[in-house]
């Protein structure tokens, strides 16, 4: 059985050539990059060194990650800064608003870092942001990627009464590995979050994301799949877990294309209605495809 991720200083593991590609730009990038920093809003393209950034800002579109800049948590995986929190800026909803309608977004996602710290967790927040667009952008669709609020349903029921289209939230990785990748949060508590979303909204389309490469097995896998299915989540992404830093847990081993079509296939055999599964994908990559595989244009 592969052993668990250890933190590393030594260097990070040279890429295959599947995951080496040309950084595609031209002027709608600068424009995006000038746009948030005129905002002063975040995004978790650039937070979390997102593989995508140059890909999406060059299509005209981002994540936005509200809630500041500094995670409460310090999940092994992550790029996201921890730290000091400040408090929830009144002012981001609509400013997060205006850059969506600057940048003409018919689906807009947005996500945060996690704020324990809060007592709520920020999910007031989260549905403030929402209305806000909804005001200023009527047409857009959300996307929230949403942190476990702790478990705290009060919250859960707050992101879900601003009605996105879509609820997004991660496990990230198999239940074994989750003291190693994930200390501070629960396996159990994640899949709960989406099974109460089915409950407390069963018009929301559901959504998680994961990586591979940690160390997890084929039937870990299978047995993510079926506890996931058993939430009535229907969309799935699966990718590539890349090492952020020396600091940031190793990667264990790089998946070739061929083996993404691989769980691709055995997620769809499993009863997810939207895949999408390769080396840079990651949980809001292409979110308005995925959500039109399961919701179609009428």
């Amino acid at each position: 059985m592969p052993t668990e991720p250890a933190m590393t200083d030594k260097p990070t593991q040279a890429k295959p050539l599947w995951l080496r590609r040309p950084l595609p730009t031209g002027p709608r990038y600068g424009q995006i990059r000038s746009l948030i920093r005129e905002t002063n809003l975040h995004t978790v393209c650039q937070e979390a060194m997102c593989p995508n950034q140059f890909e999406c800002f060059a299509k005209g579109t981002a994540t936005f990650m509200i809630l500041g800049d500094r995670c409460t948590r310090s999940c092994r995986f992550c790029a996201i800064g921890h730290g000091p929190q400040a408090p929830p800026d009144p002012e981001e909803p609509d400013r997060v608003a205006e850059a969506v309608r600057a940048m003409g977004l018919n689906f807009s996602v947005l996500t945060s870092v996690t704020r324990d710290d809060l007592a709520d967790g920020g999910a007031a927040h989260f549905a403030a942001t929402i209305r806000a667009i909804r005001q200023h952008n009527p047409q857009t669709l959300i996307e929230v990627l949403i942190p476990d609020f702790q478990g705290d349903l009060g919250a859960l029921a707050t992101v879900l009464d601003a009605r996105p289209e879509v609820l997004n939230h991660n496990l990230e990785t198999v239940a074994r590995l989750y003291p190693a990748v994930r200390p501070e949060a629960d396996y159990l508590r994640s899949l709960s979050v989406l099974r109460h979303s089915g409950r407390l909204a069963p018009s929301i389309v559901r959504k998680c994301g994961i990586m591979v490469g940690l160390g997890e097995t084929a039937a870990e896998l299978a047995g993510l799949f079926t506890d996931l299915r058993q939430t009535g989540c229907d969309i799935l992404t699966i990718g590539q877990y890349l090492q952020p830093s020396r600091r940031h847990l190793p990667v264990i081993r790089f998946l070739a294309p061929d083996e993404f079509e691989t769980l691709t296939n055995q997620a769809l055999a499993a009863g997810f209605k939207a895949v999408a599964a390769a080396p840079f994908v990651r949980s809001s990559y292409q979110a308005e495809t995925l959500y039109r595989r399961v919701t179609p244009v009428t």
